[in-house]
């Protein structure tokens, strides 16, 4: 291959901006064909975007012979029967977090992975300017030896941070595996994982403070190999004036603060404290699909394999039953 043909499965809110324009504007990439049940709506988004074809139907858009590769952007319930399909086609995968329902389809999907397969798991924030940056503080010990991190992510129920649909299938735990915390936490937990590597123990509590039938308060700790400990809040109840989104590592020369929706970090020693700011492009996804498409074509390693969307699968599980 020299050049990656597109399909995306699920043209919806996060195809519009994050992503899908991204597919059109890297290297060696082409966006051909969108997949949405709706018609009109695929047709629109095809119209808009200037995408050649469009579909109800993905097997209609498996069947495309130009596409060599398939986004997967629906809901986390459809992905295990979609990577199915997709491997069945022999078509490399950008596959949406949280990569599955639950950690049993994500061991499952594991399997189906063989040696000549090629799928990437959308953990794009490892791809964005503000956590190369914490990840090049970590390396050069700016802080000394790391001791522990500390996660809050404290929203109201009006919240600002997560994406919002007609249906709010977030909130349906049939469809999303599990409330805002799983279609949020995914990112924040691959970072520790990708900052601090492999995991020792894992432990967690969840709740529901509004009798509904997800989780809107979970709380999470980690032991990683390496003695950094780790521990996190998501609470998606809390009041406007308590809303925060804060990640700090303490060292023991200091402290790394930055925001997973901020473009900043702050850098704070015994001698000095240093702020640096980024930009992050337009289309969010853009880095990782550079990536991505460098990875399908020979020239890079995967970005995120599918073993770090287990484990990170696993972590949830834990932190929540």
């Amino acid at each position: 291959m020299n050049t990656i043909n597109w399909g995306i499965i699920g043209c919806g809110d996060v195809a519009e901006v994050k992503s899908g324009p991204a597919f059109q504007k890297v290297k060696n990439s082409k966006l051909v064909a969108v997949m949405r049940r709706n018609a009109a709506k695929a047709k629109d988004f095809a119209t808009r975007h200037k995408v050649p074809f469009w579909y109800t139907s993905v097997d209609e858009l498996l069947e495309n012979p130009e596409i060599n590769a398939v986004y997967i952007a629906t809901p986390p319930s459809s992905h295990l029967k979609m990577v199915k399909k997709c491997l069945q086609a022999k078509k490399c995968i950008y596959l949406e977090k949280p990569i599955t329902l639950n950690f049993s389809e994500a061991e499952e999907l594991h399997k189906l992975i063989t040696k000549d397969d090629k799928l990437v798991v959308a953990h794009y924030r490892r791809k964005l300017p503000v956590f190369l940056k914490v990840n090049e503080l970590i390396d050069a010990n700016s802080i000394g030896k790391i001791i522990y991190a500390d996660i809050q992510i404290l929203q109201s129920k009006q919240n600002n941070i997560i994406t919002k649909t007609e249906a709010n299938w977030r909130l349906q735990p049939q469809i999303s595996g599990g409330g805002y915390f799983h279609d949020i936490a995914p990112h924040q937990l691959d970072l520790m994982y990708s900052y601090f590597g492999e995991i020792k123990q894992v432990q967690g509590f969840s709740t529901s403070t509004l009798n509904t039938n997800v989780d809107d308060l979970v709380n999470g700790i980690i032991e990683f190999k390496n003695g950094i400990q780790f521990r996190g809040i998501w609470n998606f109840n809390t009041s406007e004036k308590e809303v925060k989104d804060e990640c700090k590592i303490y060292g023991k020369k200091g402290t790394i603060t930055f925001s997973f929706y901020g473009e900043k970090v702050i850098l704070s020693t015994n001698h000095k404290e240093e702020v640096f700011n980024f930009k992050n492009p337009m289309h969010l996804q853009q880095p990782m699909i550079e990536s991505t498409v460098n990875y399908f074509l020979g020239k890079e390693k995967n970005p995120c394999a599918i073993e770090n969307g287990v484990i990170i699968m696993q972590i949830m599980e834990s932190f929540t039953t």
